[in-house]
């Protein structure tokens, strides 16, 4: 099974895609590192103050998937400082 995890951001600090790129690097690395989830900025790549970030994992597992993505959407809630998280999302095909 594929588990996706999108967040739509929102970056009000943000004056230059430089800018916003800069704040959002960090937070998929750590994804990366912390969760072992693919990431990848996925929409709204031309707009300053927002971005929409994916994040996708395989198991056979449904249990195992919702519950991980849950754990990475709250980590993202509660450590992440450079903006606001406007929406969340998990799919699981």
């Amino acid at each position: 099974m594929i588990a996706t995890l999108t967040f739509h951001l929102h970056l009000p600090a943000c004056f230059s895609l430089k800018d916003k790129r800069g704040r959002i690097k960090p937070l998929m690395s750590r994804l990366r590192c912390e969760f072992n989830v693919s990431v990848a900025e996925m929409d709204l790549q031309d707009k300053w103050s927002e971005a929409v970030i994916g994040c996708a994992m395989l198991n056979s597992d449904k249990i195992v998937l919702e519950q991980s993505l849950q754990s990475v959407a709250k980590w993202v809630d509660a450590n992440w400082t450079d903006g606001d998280v406007w929406d969340t999302k998990i799919e699981i095909i």
